[in-house]
C-alpha cells in the first residue's frame, strides 16, 4: 500500500522546467496585452480613417437628392471632368507644388548646410528655425495676412522705403505661371514648415564622417565641390525620401490659401487648390448632390497621391534592405 502511495504522488517539476514554464506564462502575458494594443490601434484606425476612404468611394457613385440616395454611376466623374474649374484647381495645385519644391525643398537643406557648419549658438538657432513649425497654423497665416495686405502690410511699407513698386502680393489678380498670389502662398508655407526637414536635414548631415569633407580639401574642393560631390550624395536617401513626402502634402494644399486669399480662391481662382474645391463642392455650393461630385473628386486626388505613396514605400523598402 506504501509503495501504490509513493507512486500516486506526484513528482515535483525540476527547476529547469519550473523556469520554461515561467517563461511561457510572461511571454502569454505579454503577447495577450501586445494584440489587445494592438486590436484597439486597428479599431480606431479602421473607423477612423478605413471607413471613410470607402465611404467616400461608394459615396462617389451615388446621388442623393432629397434625403433618398440612388445609384449613379460614373455621372458624378463625368461631372468634375466637365467643371472647367477642375483643370484650374489642377494646374493650380501643380504649380503650388512645383514652386514648394523649388523654394520649400531647396531652403531648408540650405539652412541645415549652414547650421552643421556653424561652431556657436548652434542650440539657439535650432530652436528659432524650428519655431515656426510650433505655432498654431492659423496665427501664422494671420500673421503673414497681414505682412501681405497692400495697404498697411510691412511687406509692402519695406518696399516704401526702398522707393520700390508695392505688389497686391495674395490679392494679384495675376494668372500667369507662377502667379504673385502663388509665389505668396509658397513663401508662408515654407516659413510655416521648413523646421522639421531642416532637423531631418542636420541629423543626416551630422552623420557623414568627416574624413570625406578632409579628402574632398586635399584635392582641392571648394564649398559647392564638396556639396555636390560629398553632401548630396551621402544624404541622397533622405532627399529622395523628403521630396516624395513633400509632393504628397504640398498636392492637400488647403489651410494656406483658404486663410491667405479668405476662402481660397484668390483672384481669378488663381489659387484654388483641388482641396479647396473638393470644400466648395461639399460645403459652398448648393444642392445635396455636390456631396458626391465631393467624393469623385476626393477619389481622384487619393488616386493620384497612392502613385506618390507607393513611390514612397517602395523607396522606404529599398533603404532597409
Amino acid at each position: 500500500m506504501a509503495d501504490l502511495a509513493t507512486l500516486r504522488k506526484p513528482a515535483a517539476l525540476s527547476p529547469a522546467r519550473s523556469r520554461a514554464g515561467d517563461r511561457l506564462a510572461a511571454r502569454a502575458r505579454r503577447n495577450v496585452s501586445a494584440h489587445g494594443f494592438l486590436i484597439g490601434a486597428v479599431l480606431c484606425f479602421g473607423f477612423f480613417s478605413w471607413y471613410p476612404i470607402c465611404r467616400e468611394i461608394v459615396m462617389s457613385f451615388q446621388k442623393s437628392r432629397l434625403g433618398v440616395t440612388s445609384w449613379a454611376g460614373l455621372s458624378n466623374y463625368e461631372r468634375i471632368f466637365r467643371d472647367p474649374t477642375f483643370w484650374t484647381a489642377w494646374k493650380n495645385t501643380l504649380e503650388f507644388t512645383v514652386l514648394a519644391l523649388i523654394i520649400g525643398y531647396a531652403v531648408p537643406f540650405f539652412v541645415a548646410i549652414l547650421l552643421n557648419e556653424l561652431r556657436h549658438a548652434k542650440g539657439y538657432l535650432r530652436c528659432l528655425v524650428y519655431l515656426p513649425v510650433m505655432l498654431p497654423p492659423t496665427s501664422a497665416l494671420l500673421l503673414f495676412a497681414y505682412f501681405y495686405d497692400p495697404s498697411y502690410g510691412l511687406f509692402n511699407d519695406v518696399l516704401r522705403h526702398l522707393h520700390l513698386p508695392v505688389s497686391q502680393w495674395v490679392q494679384s489678380p495675376g494668372t500667369g505661371l507662377p502667379s504673385m498670389a502663388m509665389i505668396s502662398v509658397v513663401i508662408a508655407a515654407t516659413w510655416m514648415n521648413m523646421g522639421g526637414a531642416t532637423l531631418i536635414y542636420l541629423a543626416a548631415l551630422q552623420n557623414i564622417p568627416g574624413e570625406l569633407y578632409d579628402a574632398a580639401e586635399l584635392d582641392g574642393a571648394g564649398l559647392f565641390r564638396k556639396i555636390r560631390h560629398v553632401t548630396i550624395p551621402q544624404t541622397r536617401l533622405i532627399l529622395s525620401m523628403l521630396l516624395l513626402l513633400q509632393i504628397v502634402a504640398t498636392m492637400q494644399m488647403f489651410v494656406e490659401a483658404f486663410i491667405l486669399t479668405n476662402g481660397g480662391a484668390g483672384v481669378n481662382n488663381n489659387t484654388l487648390s483641388v482641396v479647396n474645391l473638393i470644400y466648395q463642392y461639399a460645403f459652398a455650393l448648393s444642392g445635396a448632390s455636390n456631396y458626391n461630385s465631393a467624393s469623385a473628386l476626393g477619389v481622384v486626388l487619393m488616386l493620384v497621391l497612392a502613385v506618390f505613396s507607393g513611390g514612397y514605400l517602395w523607396l522606404t523598402r529599398q533603404t532597409d534592405r
